[in-house]
């Protein structure tokens, strides 16, 4: 299990290495000019010069990458506000050019809300996926598998922002049993927190729920065929204890490794609902700062949700090792 552990923790670095690159080559290679960016459209072309020497921008593409890598792990000199240098600490990803303050104290300012929204969603995917898919492979053939069926194929089949829509206009709008929602810190109103996100949390979760089901149901019908399940049967082993000791153990390393995945995504992945609800979120922050080109931001952001994804599937190989130790051990 150890080798196994530095084996994935290896393997995410390098990953995350090669990100690093990419990010940096997408962003800053491939556009103009970051400086005048960074300086913004008041500087005359002698301050623009200045700020790129300032930045290093004047170097070689390798020596700015390798400048940029340094920022992230101990710091560096960084634009702020009009152009000046000033001293940006680690890990800096810049500063942004719209309200002249670090990215990484902006990001971790809007990651509260992201996690609040991810958190309460896989709780609701796991609860509403995983009971659907259970029941419906012990029940299957019958009709209450057809209408969980019909259930996860509306999940599947519908967008986010439709459904986010029409739980405003019925819930919010139509009926009024909650008022549109507006994000409220759990630290200010634990309360308040949790009835304005849960709309938002029902949106998120039933969409994801239905894939839940899907992976559920075929692992659990996929471990009522194998061999030991018979013989468990033909020794008059209870169904009962069947279904709860070997059944329900089988569909969980799948689900276990699926939903650390998808809690790593919906970290930076919840674009659509953080725009609809309005919450203050890495999604929300990634679109505003598209519309604006702040470019730091942008740069900020695509990085903290692909060392999210990283991460998170680092710790699914991990879970998934745990729940199965042949995993670790192959």
């Amino acid at each position: 299990m150890t080798r196994f552990v530095l084996k994935r923790a290896g393997g995410a670095l390098i990953v995350l290495l090669a990100l690093s690159v990419a990010v940096y080559a997408l962003f800053y290679v491939v556009p103009g000019d970051p400086a005048r960016l960074a300086c913004g459209e008041r500087c005359n072309p002698a301050q623009i010069a200045q700020v790129r020497e300032q930045l290093g921008l004047n170097d070689s593409v390798f020596t700015q990458y390798l400048h940029f890598l340094q920022g992230i792990v101990a710091g560096r000199d960084a634009a702020g506000g009009a152009g000046l240098v000033v001293r940006c600490d680690a890990p800096c990803l810049g500063f942004s050019y719209q309200n002249d303050r670090q990215v990484t104290e902006l990001l971790l300012e809007r990651l509260p809300a992201t996690f609040s929204l991810a958190l309460g969603a896989m709780v609701i995917w796991l609860v509403v996926g995983v009971g659907t898919g259970l029941l419906s492979a012990l029940r299957r053939g019958g009709l209450t598998e057809r209408a969980l069926t019909v259930l996860t194929l509306a999940g599947t089949g519908t967008p986010v922002f439709i459904l986010g829509l029409l739980l405003l206009m019925v819930v919010c709008a139509h009926l009024r049993w909650l008022p549109f929602p507006t994000y409220v810190p759990f630290g200010e109103d634990p309360e308040q927190w949790a009835w304005n996100l849960l709309l938002p949390w029902v949106t998120l979760g039933f969409f994801e729920s239905a894939k839940y089901a899907r992976v559920t149901r075929a692992s659990t019908l996929e471990t009522l065929a194998e061999d030991h399940i018979r013989t468990f049967r033909a020794y008059g082993v209870g169904e009962r204890a069947i279904v709860t000791r070997h059944a329900v153990r089988g569909a969980v390393a799948p689900v276990i490794a699926l939903s650390a995945v998808d809690f790593g995504t919906m970290i930076g992945g919840a674009v659509l609902t953080e725009s609809l609800f309005g919450i203050p979120g890495l999604g929300k922050t990634l679109i505003d700062g598209v519309r604006v080109v702040d470019l730091p931001v942008v740069v900020g952001v695509v990085l903290a949700i692909g060392t999210a994804v990283v991460i998170a599937g680092a710790v699914a190989d991990l879970l998934y090792a745990v729940a199965d130790r042949r995993v670790a051990l192959a």
